[in-house]
């Protein structure tokens, strides 16, 4: 991430060992060590919020052309209005008239009138 050579790095400890001094380095390595932490933080919050954003929009893409698909799907094939009221087994069409050949209804049974 940073190019940062040994030779400039062990620059910058002697520079800080020579303004900090020995007896104060390590509690200002704590606190620099605290605020990285503190960065390394937002920085996950904020990838995750943007990996998030980047999830929806894909999955509102992918409903679209779900939709759309779909669409044409259904377009291409319409919904057969017979398969709703005679079910799975629909009368087959005859070949003379185009109609359905439905299986005839029983008569209703006469009732004796009421003495």
């Amino acid at each position: 991430m940073f190019d940062i050579a040994s030779s400039e790095l062990l620059l910058v400890v002697l520079v800080a060992l020579l303004v900090i001094g020995p007896k104060d380095l390590p509690k200002a390595l704590r606190v620099v060590g605290k605020w990285v932490g503190k960065a390394r933080g937002v920085a996950a919050h904020f990838r995750s919020g943007f990996d998030e954003m980047v999830r929806q929009s894909e999955l509102e893409e992918l409903e679209k052309k779900w939709k759309a698909e779909n669409e044409r799907i259904m377009r291409e094939h319409p919904a057969d209005p017979r398969a709703d009221v005679l079910g799975d087994d629909a009368a087959p069409v005859t070949a003379t008239d185009g109609q359905p050949e439905l299986p005839m209804d029983p008569p209703p049974a006469e009732t004796a009138p009421k003495a």
